[in-house]
């Protein structure tokens, strides 16, 4: 979805529905902990969520005592669920409201995460400019971790078209200066009681 204020109000009108009937809802973030362990991503690292919405990742890192968190999404409504669950700890962590394919990052991250927004780029013009923020946000050294579904799952998500990737395929689409670092695959059991397979992959940046 090219237009940015037309994303939006689509995200928005999804998180009005609520939170934990949607179908990316997850009560425990075991994925992501799993392969930022597995990419030794440690508490001493700043690390930003890339439509991290109301994921339970924030506060899960908090816990493990992570002090330079960044959540991005496009959705506002999104994150005033996330600042509302965490409460008075949400004063901890940079919250910002903007679209990943026109985000300017004022800083560097040693870490990336995205869990299941990087398949909703079903063009190489959106995918391209994802790359070029993901490029511009982090240096040589970084470390990626990406979730998206995996070519046998589900082909739409909250009414729109998605890319499925295999490891292989999504290690192509992030590009030659990324190196894989691990790899893994999770059948997502979702609110309705659906399974959604994903394909997940750790990279490092070499260039």
């Amino acid at each position: 979805m090219a237009d940015q204020a037309q994303a939006a109000a689509h995200w928005d009108a999804a998180w009005a529905r609520g939170d934990d009937t949607q179908s990316w809802s997850e009560k425990y973030p075991g994925m992501s902990l799993r392969m930022l362990d597995a990419a030794e991503v440690s508490a001493a690292d700043a690390l930003i969520d890339v439509g991290g919405g109301a994921s339970p990742l924030t506060r899960t890192l908090l816990d493990r005592g992570f002090r330079d968190l960044t959540v991005l999404d496009i959705s506002a409504a999104g994150m005033r669920y996330a600042r509302d669950r965490l409460g008075s700890r949400a004063g901890q962590v940079h919250w910002v409201t903007a679209d990943v394919l026109s985000w300017h990052p004022q800083r560097r991250y040693q870490a990336w995460h995205d869990r299941a927004a990087y398949h909703f780029l079903t063009t190489d013009e959106d995918r391209q400019r994802y790359l070029h923020t993901l490029d511009a946000a982090t240096a040589p050294g970084a470390i990626a971790v990406v979730g998206c579904f995996a070519p046998d799952g589900p082909q739409r998500c909250s009414g729109l078209p998605v890319a499925r990737y295999s490891p292989a395929q999504l290690a192509r689409q992030i590009g030659a200066k990324w190196l894989v670092i691990s790899q893994d695959r999770e059948e997502h059991i979702t609110p309705a009681g659906a399974i959604q397979s994903f394909t997940w992959i750790a990279l490092r940046r070499q260039s």
